[in-house]
């Protein structure tokens, strides 16, 4: 399996432990640019696009799972770093629990926002990435935006929902497409036992993409997992309450 060459950022102290954080579909790692800047005080952060998104290589799809996990591996080799904090939202936080099933010796600790272990039924799926490589992501960003934010944060917000907007519609086709076919033949629920680092899920209360429901299975599976629900918010929490994502998952990292 060839890793992809991933574009990524790093900052705080080299010697501080690590954060890796892993973004959701269409995004690049601007969208944890509040939590990285608030946790570079004590941490090491590591931000970066998955295949197919932002600056990184856009391999030919379709992309499994297996693949987007063992990019993370590759980037935590490049980088010399053995033991990480991992924090992932969406198909980022579908990574984080690939990895910390795969290689939970390189897991510290593990929080899991906005994402799901199961997320059917495939063709829909198959269909998005169908319609995205004939028409490209802009075709389906309005449907997209809809589900990422509570409608009185977009009105309230504008500025936010065109940033994220840019970044949707700036991803290639390609990697949008071969991300959506990895969530189609993803079934993570079996392996979600095996998981011994600690765990905590966030869920958004009005998420319609990966409902509370999906992050309750998720912690029930995952021994001594804590959850979460932040509110009001959408598909993409932690741009949504950055503020009340941010002090959760510092204060989690930072629990004795």
């Amino acid at each position: 399996m060839v890793a992809a060459e991933l574009n990524y950022v790093t900052s705080g102290a080299q010697d501080a432990p690590v954060v890796v954080f892993t973004g959701s579909l269409g995004t690049d790692l601007a969208m944890w640019q509040t939590q990285s800047h608030r946790l570079a005080e004590r941490f090491r952060t590591v931000r970066y696009d998955i295949r197919g998104h932002g600056g990184s290589e856009v391999p030919p799809g379709p992309y499994t799972i297996d693949e987007l996990g063992s990019d993370l591996l590759a980037l935590l080799d490049r980088l010399g770093i053995e033991r990480a904090f991992l924090c992932g939202l969406s198909i980022g936080g579908m990574i984080s629990m690939w990895a910390a099933v795969h290689a939970p010796e390189r897991v510290e600790r593990l929080v899991l926002c906005c994402t799901s272990a199961l997320l059917g039924p495939p063709e829909g799926w198959h269909e998005r990435a169908a319609v995205v490589r004939e028409r490209g992501v802009e075709a389906i960003a309005d449907a997209v935006l809809e589900r990422w934010f509570t409608p009185g944060f977009a009105g309230d917000h504008p500025e936010v929902i065109e940033r994220m907007r840019a970044q949707l519609i700036a991803t290639p086709a390609e990697g949008y497409a071969g991300c959506c076919e990895a969530i189609a033949a993803m079934d993570l629920t079996g392996d979600l036992p095996r998981i011994s680092a600690p765990t905590l899920v966030l869920a958004g209360a009005e998420d319609p993409a990966t409902p509370p429901e999906h992050g309750r299975r998720i912690a029930e599976l995952i021994g001594g997992a804590r959850m979460e629900v932040v509110s009001p918010a959408a598909h993409l929490a932690t741009v949504e309450r950055p503020d009340l994502t941010t002090a959760m998952i510092l204060r989690f990292l930072c629990d004795e």
